[in-house]
């Protein structure tokens, strides 16, 4: 089985995160399973909806390009999951995003969820994405932690001190949101997903803490093996409907070579 992982940080400025993502998730992965992990230039950098959207359509091409390589399932790495809906349309293989698996997996856990994500600005983002996974009533928190990717890179170089300082930072968002009722938390990015996921049983008070880049890696594991023994794909009407040729074929245009558009 081989998994195409999109992530949205930069293969050299962020090399150090990649390769430890990288070799986190094919350590984990079931046995015959290879991970490949892509980044993404430019990288998620300008927090907001239109870099969002812009990567979306980086993401999307991407998808594209590994079913046409023959990965068996693609994961969206990127806890906003933009695009997601849009990969489901293009592609026959399984489209994981990280966001809905690990807001789907937290609902067993608890009943109510706290997230902690990078900045504030995705606070509203990741309460859409409740809402957009039917998950409104559960998300009952989400705080930012005011930081950037490039705040992990000393951590994921070895840097015991910058890893314990993230920890601890971590923590003190999680706090408030389990005092006033959270349940379970949940990292929203896989960047501090990565950061929790090597602290067995991590958990803030009694409430446990999600492994959002494990969740999202044994999620496509699961549907690639059930497309497998029964032909299980996402519902083709309305929701997932495939795009016919020409509308690939117009998408890929525009990825690759622009608008031709006056300005």
């Amino acid at each position: 089985m081989r998994i195409f992982w999109q992530s949205f940080v930069d293969a050299r400025i962020g090399a150090s995160y990649l390769e430890r993502l990288e070799a986190r998730l094919n350590a984990i992965a079931a046995p015959g399973t290879e991970v490949t992990v892509h980044g993404m230039s430019p990288p998620d950098r300008s927090f907001g909806r239109l870099a969002e959207f812009r990567c979306a359509i980086q993401a999307v091409e991407a998808g594209i390009g590994a079913e046409e390589a023959g990965f068996d399932a693609y994961v969206m790495g990127h806890f906003q999951d933009p695009g997601l809906y849009e990969l489901r349309s293009a592609l026959r293989i399984p489209v994981v995003g990280a966001g809905e698996a690990t807001l789907l997996a937290a609902s067993q856990l608890g009943r109510r969820i706290g997230l902690v994500t990078l900045d504030p600005v995705f606070e509203v983002w990741h309460l859409e994405q409740a809402e957009r996974y039917g998950l409104a009533s559960r998300v009952c928190h989400v705080t930012g932690m005011g930081c950037r990717p490039e705040d992990f890179d000393r951590c994921f170089s070895g840097d015991d001190t910058a890893k314990a300082r993230l920890l601890s930072d971590f923590t003190a968002c999680a706090l408030p949101m389990v005092e006033k009722g959270a349940d379970v938390i949940v990292p929203a990015g896989v960047l501090p997903g990565l950061l929790i996921g090597g602290e067995r049983g991590f958990t803030v008070k009694h409430a446990p803490v999600v492994d959002c880049a494990a969740v999202a890696l044994k999620s496509a594991e699961m549907w690639v093996q059930l497309r497998a023994l029964s032909g299980i794909e996402p519902s083709r009407g309305p929701s997932f409907a495939l795009a016919g040729e020409q509308a690939r074929q117009d998408f890929l245009q525009l990825a690759r070579n622009g608008t031709s558009s006056p300005r």
